[in-house]
């Protein structure tokens, strides 16, 4: 496997709220997924070059709505989750599964 078929860990925060979301999920949206899900505060700065970064290693797809009046004409930038972000998000989950196995049943200090 390449470097570009592992996800970092806010890649994978990411794709899973965007995944979560469904077709409609843009910026604003995705952040609050995040922080009311993962109780991680984000900012936009962060969640954007990872959504791009996303979108160049075909992860995820984009398109832009229409302008609103309620955002001053301008349009969201919506996000979905493609089917190989999805086998990404698989491939990341059954390798930490594999490195904590074991891990579960020993007792907490």
């Amino acid at each position: 496997m390449s470097k570009r078929d592992y996800l970092g860990d806010f890649e994978q925060v990411v794709l899973l709220a965007v995944m979560r979301l469904g077709p409609d999920a843009y910026g604003v949206s995705i952040k609050h997924e995040i922080e009311q899900r993962a109780h991680r505060k984000v900012t936009l700065g962060a969640i954007y070059p990872t959504l791009d970064r996303l979108e160049a290693k075909g992860l995820v797809s984009s398109r832009v709505g229409k302008p609103t009046a309620e955002r001053g004409g301008r349009a969201k930038r919506h996000f979905e989750i493609s089917a190989a972000g999805r086998k990404a998000l698989r491939r990341s989950r059954e390798m930490l599964a594999a490195l904590w196995d074991g891990f579960e049943q020993e007792a907490t200090p």
